[in-house]
């Protein structure tokens, strides 16, 4: 008699709860920036600085009663947060994770419709904020010479020796220890080459703007260098503006 052997039918394996939560929150990330409305606030936020309600409306011109309705779908989707103070809010990026996020979308968006290239503001391609660091063209100069000149460790997101003697230098004696890199590359998304980002870029422009080196537009993300600005550019960094 012969033998007879049973055939298991296979199963697909299932998603996990812990994926379809992801794919769930990925979702909701997605629809949230979704609307140009949306997306002209968030762009606004990208200046680092804590906004209202209203001069967010105007932004995105559109109505406060709807900048609200919006910045409540920003909110629960925590790509902004909101400090109250007296009688007012201020919204801001919820932190330099989300204007990461922002700068590659802007950067993919230009990849994909190459006709975006011819009406990038020449202003903002010179100098603008990313969101507490420097982008731009003049940012990328900067990280182009920082890395010539060996003041990074590209592979460690780290400043060398030189580096941090060089920081010293410019006055910066101290970079906070924080779970954020150090001194990473940030893909700038109008020259598609590397800003410097972490917590260097952060104190590199919070020292440009101490030592009145720049001066910033309000309202937008321009970054416009003084006079006395672009002699240091020139003897610190070998750049001309």
């Amino acid at each position: 008699m012969g033998r007879f052997h049973t055939v298991k039918q296979l199963k697909a394996p299932q998603p996990s709860d812990d994926t379809d939560c992801l794919e769930q929150s990925m979702s909701n990330i997605a629809t949230a920036i979704a609307d140009p409305s949306r997306v002209s606030i968030l762009c606004a936020l990208m200046d680092g600085r804590a906004w209202t309600a209203t001069e967010l409306s105007a932004v995105a011109n559109i109505a406060p009663s709807t900048a609200s309705a919006h910045l409540a779908k920003l909110l629960q989707n925590k790509l902004v947060s909101c400090l109250s103070q007296g009688r007012h809010r201020y919204y801001r990026l919820s932190g330099q994770d989300i204007a990461a996020l922002l700068e590659t979308l802007m950067g993919v968006s230009m990849k994909t419709d190459p006709k975006l290239n011819t009406r990038t503001p020449v202003h903002l391609r010179k100098a603008r904020t990313c969101y507490d660091h420097l982008a731009g063209e003049v940012a990328v100069g900067i990280y182009d010479f920082m890395v010539e000149h060996e003041w990074l460790l590209p592979d460690r997101d780290a400043l060398s020796s030189t580096g941090i003697k060089k920081f010293q230098d410019l006055g910066i004696n101290f970079i906070p220890q924080t779970r954020r890199r150090c001194a990473c590359g940030c893909l700038d998304w109008s020259e598609r080459r590397f800003h410097l980002g972490g917590s260097a870029g952060a104190v590199l422009l919070a020292t440009f703007e101490q030592n009145q080196w720049i001066s910033r537009v309000s309202g937008y993300r321009e970054v416009l260098f003084t006079d006395s600005g672009k002699r240091a550019l020139n003897s610190v960094f070998n750049l001309t503006l």
